[in-house]
């Protein structure tokens, strides 16, 4: 199964990792880089083990959620479709989540 990260992901990726390197250090920072890799690699294999999410937006029907390994809070939103599976977003659960995806425009 092929699987795409949408460049809004990576940054979210990136983000949190900056933020785990200056408040948790190198070690943590690169353990949740780890478990990104670990949790996206689980998802290729078994994709339908994420929990389905409802969205208004069209663009996010099939949308569903993984937690991070470690990470609980921090979930991946993705979508598969056939041989496709499709890494939307990484966010952490205390940010209003459908706002952010509903407000996304999915273009890429």
């Amino acid at each position: 199964m092929n699987v795409s990260i949408r460049t809004v992901a990576r940054e979210d990726i990136l983000s949190q990792y900056r933020w785990y390197l200056a408040e948790a250090g190198a070690e943590i920072a690169q353990r949740f880089l780890d478990a990104i890799e670990a949790a996206a690699e689980l998802l290729r294999r078994m994709p339908d083990i994420g929990s389905p999410r409802d969205f208004r937006n069209p663009l996010l029907a099939g949308v569903r959620s993984y937690p991070i390994p470690g990470f609980a809070a921090i979930r991946i939103y993705y979508i598969h479709s056939g041989d496709a599976l499709r890494i939307v977003r990484v966010l952490h659960g205390k940010r209003d989540i459908h706002a952010i995806l509903e407000g996304d425009e999915g273009n890429e």
